[in-house]
């Protein structure tokens, strides 16, 4: 017997599609199993009942909540290793020696726990080494997930996390706690964390970025709702920038106006200098 009621399931579905273009439809088990206890400790009998308690919580931290309950946070340092070969290889050196008032700027957008964010800025300490002093590279990375933003905000990760970081990283850019690592203080002042929602029709950012990562997000929405946001990011970047979803995403040909670099990389084709 199913625990959540039709009705109730197409209620939320319809709720997570508008509000924050995630695509629960399909999805009944999963809604099932990652919000049935919360709605019982909350003392609650039904989906219904609980639904009415978060959009009436004006504060949004049961949104937050619910949120946070049902996306999926999986992630590790150095995951889809080849992007930042990739970045440290062609993106970077084609990039540097373009901007001329050394103002780089890197947006990742669904950050998650801060693995990936983290990683980049560790990608840009060792490509640029002595010569960092001299940039303003800092890292925008933001999620929905209140969840997610604290566990990034605390920078504290498990071994198996690391586990295919390159060898040196572990000492130069962590500090041991217990069984645990700490991301560097230095490495976490060039990650700027805010939580946002990818669904806002303009993006609220003074400035365009270089490089845009948002991988693996977007398989929660559907075609029209990837569509547009790809149009935002495009509209985001500045001439000649990048832009990298998941390995296992794809743009299709025709459908946005990206340059195919490889696949999951693209680029906005460089129309003017960089920084002019």
């Amino acid at each position: 017997m199913e625990k959540i009621s039709r009705s109730e399931f197409e209620q939320l579905v319809a709720y997570m599609k508008d509000q924050y273009g995630i695509d629960l439809g399909q999805k009944l088990a999963l809604v099932e199993g990652r919000l049935w206890n919360v709605i019982q400790q909350k003392g609650f009998s039904t989906l219904g009942e609980y639904f009415q308690y978060v959009v009436s919580d004006t504060s949004g931290a049961e949104a937050g909540t619910l949120i946070s309950r049902l996306t999926t946070n999986f992630t590790y340092f150095y995951r889809e290793e080849q992007h930042y070969r990739f970045l440290s290889e062609t993106v970077l050196p084609a990039l540097t020696g373009s901007i001329r008032d050394k103002d780089l700027r890197t947006w990742c957008a669904g950050c998650s726990s801060g693995d990936e964010p983290y990683t980049v800025a560790m990608v840009m300490d060792s490509y640029f080494g002595r010569n960092k002093a001299f940039w303003d590279a800092k890292i925008l990375a933001t999620d929905i997930s209140p969840t997610a933003l604290n566990l990034a905000r605390e920078a504290i990760y498990r071994e198996e996390s690391l586990k295919i970081i390159p060898s040196d990283w572990l000492s130069k850019y962590f500090v041991r706690e217990g069984s645990q690592y700490r991301v560097s203080h230095a490495i976490r002042e060039e990650v700027v964390l805010r939580h946002f929602n990818l669904m806002q029709k303009t993006l609220p950012f003074k400035k365009k970025f270089h490089i845009i990562f948002c991988r693996n997000v977007m398989i929660y929405f559907d075609k029209q709702t990837r569509l547009d946001l790809v149009h935002r990011f495009y509209d985001a970047l500045e001439n000649g920038g990048y832009f990298f979803i998941g390995m296992s995403e794809t743009l299709a040909k025709g459908e946005t106006p990206f340059a195919f670099v490889k696949p999951s990389i693209y680029k906005k084709e460089s129309i003017k200098t960089i920084g002019h």
